[in-house]
């Protein structure tokens, strides 16, 4: 089967039957605004805050004209918000790509007896890559489906899929001031069909077609192209420059280079490869002394896996530009890293652990048999015409990615105490709690609650990415302190009921998010809104508070996998951190990440209040479930002797043994 079908892949389809990203309320944006900044600023600050705020929602005011825009912008549009969301969550973003904005998905530990096993790993996960794109251009992967939330729960709602569309089609080019995205245009031609593949091998970068005459090539054939990559990636005589090395820089940087390098058409063509590319294979070479792969812990392959270890190591074995660049190192270490612009978490796990089940099915099966290597198209190494002034932007790129390097701080660790079974025992959403444990943890730490984003997918309406759960809620703050300062001031009653009112507070936002009643969102439409009719900077757009508010010194995200794989990320600020974790049953992994510059953060530290917290709040459940066990047992026992005291005495009426008979039972956990 053609490793390509050409018919459109349903996605775009499915997603035109999806509701449009609703415009919320304008004045319930604004309270929540206020609802949400209040305990996070002074006093005074805030008096000044919500005076600008009332002045912007007046009526008649220019909150509600920008707000009657943006319902225009709605109604002709087929997403108000993505294009200003996309732009400034990432497109205008000019730090490098990798640890700040570039996520990426560690695999299963590997152990490859030798060159040749390093090899057949990665053309079993070539051969899976084309299994699953030839899935999405056959319109083969089932649509999504999420809780009702638009239908209250009496249906399932549909995803939009749209993004699994961008994975082996699309590209982020870099510019001065802003990047572009790359997307296909229908009717291009067969130069837009890409069947191949780039291989980056020692820093070199080499075509690999993955069909021949329209059949698409298996293990045993790609594993004979890998074999012929690897010989010439050795010969020292064609080895060029680690080109790689620019995408690994900051956005403008890069975008400088890449004006220069456009100038040559040799540059031009191997760009224009990198670009219609399906995805990028990067064969590492063993990161680790010793011992190899096996010897490094969770969080050494973490960081490996969001640097490459620097320009010494495999740093400059990337081309950061592309949606999709597996990784197998020789070492074992194996993952994914994915240019975000393009696609949610949620995408890449799906694809991860769809390649993951491929390889390992696949070798269960026999071998087949070896296709004559003369009946292959020789694997092409592409060429560099590199100017003294690209070597001199070269070294500039090997150092700024080094200073990244060293700057990174990663913990890796996995919460063993208990999971998310024991959290659905005590009636509460694991999500919620974990968001809960975060932000005592961060108050165990620095004695304050800052602005905090949690991802919530908006997939249920067309073209839907994410808005913000915003998780520093007052009612988390009233629960923190209780366990904190105030701890000598309440009851464990007082605090389990404050912890209820920040699982209901937490959960409540997030339904508002996932329904496009988030206020992130919102927000920043009619701050683009503004700056598109030539407006003057608003005041409540430059007011501190407004700018404090997008300050996530907590970037949190749950991405669960059903395999034993990981996501992480950096943080999104120098003074912040990046907590992604993994809830399991019995069990939840945490990738905590931050930068060893700033001397406000340090990723063990907060991984041990972090442990903590999760046993303080475990702890409280349990005190708690037992006071109720208690208390309900001596109520039974007093409902027992009154009954009998009852029994003995005929002056008690019928209906009181019936009253005593209604007493609540014993409840267990």
């Amino acid at each position: 089967m053609p490793i390509l079908q050409k018919q459109p892949s349903q996605g775009r389809k499915d997603s035109a039957a999806l509701p449009k990203v609703p415009v919320p309320p304008l004045h319930q944006t604004l309270d929540m605004y206020l609802r949400c900044m209040r305990h996070l600023v002074p006093d005074q600050k805030f008096r000044a805050t919500r005076a600008i705020v009332e002045e912007f929602g007046k009526a008649g005011g220019v909150g509600e004209m920008l707000q009657r825009k943006l319902q225009e912008r709605m109604d002709r549009t087929e997403n108000w918000v993505y294009d200003f969301w996309l732009h400034d969550m990432y497109l205008n973003n000019r730090l490098a790509l990798p640890v700040n904005s570039s996520p990426v998905m560690v695999l299963p530990r590997q152990s490859f007896k030798d060159r040749k096993d390093f090899l057949r790993f990665a053309a079993r996960l070539i051969a899976g890559v084309l299994d699953y794109k030839e899935m999405l251009d056959t319109g083969a992967l089932p649509v999504e489906q999420a809780r009702g939330q638009l239908t209250q729960g009496v249906q399932w709602d549909p995803l939009c899929m749209d993004q699994y569309t961008r994975i082996f089609s699309c590209y982020r080019r870099p510019g001065p001031k802003q990047d572009t995205q790359l997307e296909p245009k229908a009717g291009t031609g067969a130069k837009a069909q890409a069947e191949f593949i780039i291989v980056a091998c020692k820093n070199q970068f080499f075509v690999l077609e993955v069909a021949v005459k329209s059949r698409r090539l298996g293990d045993t054939e790609l594993l004979v192209q890998l074999e012929r990559i690897s010989k010439m990636a050795e010969n020292a005589e064609e080895r060029l420059p680690p080109m790689g090395l620019l995408t690994s820089d900051g956005r403008t940087d890069w975008a400088h280079a890449w004006d220069i390098l456009m100038k040559d058409a040799t540059n031009r063509e191997t760009l224009d490869a990198m670009e219609r590319s399906l995805c990028l294979v990067c064969l590492d070479e063993a990161s680790a002394s010793g011992g190899g792969g096996a010897d490094l812990t969770d969080s050494e392959r973490a960081m490996l896996m969001l640097h490459g270890g620097g320009h010494g190591r495999n740093g400059a074995n990337r081309w950061y530009d592309k949606p999709m660049q597996f990784v197998v190192g020789a070492d074992g270490v194996c993952g994914v890293v994915c240019e975000h612009s393009q696609f949610e978490g949620i995408v890449l796990v799906h694809c991860t652990e769809h390649l993951v089940k491929y390889i390992t099915e696949s070798a269960r099966k026999p071998v087949a048999p070896v296709t004559s290597a003369s009946d292959l198209p020789v694997p092409r190494r592409l060429p560099w015409r590199c100017s003294p002034q690209i070597q001199g932007l070269l070294a500039s790129s090997a150092d700024n990615l080094q200073r990244l390097v060293r700057n990174l701080d990663m913990d890796v660790h996995t919460f063993n105490s208990y999971g998310k079974e024991f959290i659905k025992r005590q009636r509460m959403s694991p999500d919620a709690y974990i968001q809960v444990a975060l932000q005592l943890a961060f108050y165990k730490c620095n004695g304050r609650p800052v602005p905090t984003y949690e991802s919530a997918s908006i997939r249920r309406f067309r073209e839907g990415r994410v808005e913000n759960i915003r998780s520093a809620t007052p009612e988390a703050l009233a629960f923190v302190r209780a366990m904190t300062d105030e701890w000598d001031r309440h009851t464990d009653a007082v605090r389990m009921s404050r912890l209820q009112d920040a699982i209901k507070a937490q959960t409540h936002y997030t339904v508002l998010a996932i329904t496009g009643n988030g206020i992130d969102n919102h927000l920043l439409g009619l701050r683009e809104l503004a700056q598109e009719l030539g407006m003057d900077r608003l005041d409540i757009f430059k007011d501190e508070t407004y700018l404090l508010s997008n300050q996530f010194i907590l970037s949190t995200s749950q991405v669960p996998t059903t395999l034993e794989m990981f996501c992480c990320y950096g943080p999104v600020v120098p003074n912040g951190y990046g907590a992604c974790y993994n809830p399991q049953a019995e069990h939840i992994l945490f990738c905590v990440s931050s930068f060893r510059e700033s001397t406000e953060t340090s990723s063990a530290v907060f991984s041990r209040a972090l442990d903590h917290s999760l046993l303080d709040m475990a702890d409280l459940c349990s005190r708690t479930a037992a006071a109720a066990t208690t208390t309900t047992a001596n109520a039974a026992v007093a409902t027992r002797t009154a009954a009998a005291t009852a029994a003995a005495s005929p002056a008690r009426s019928t209906n009181q043994k019936q009253a005593f008979a209604r007493a609540p039972p014993t409840k267990g956990k």
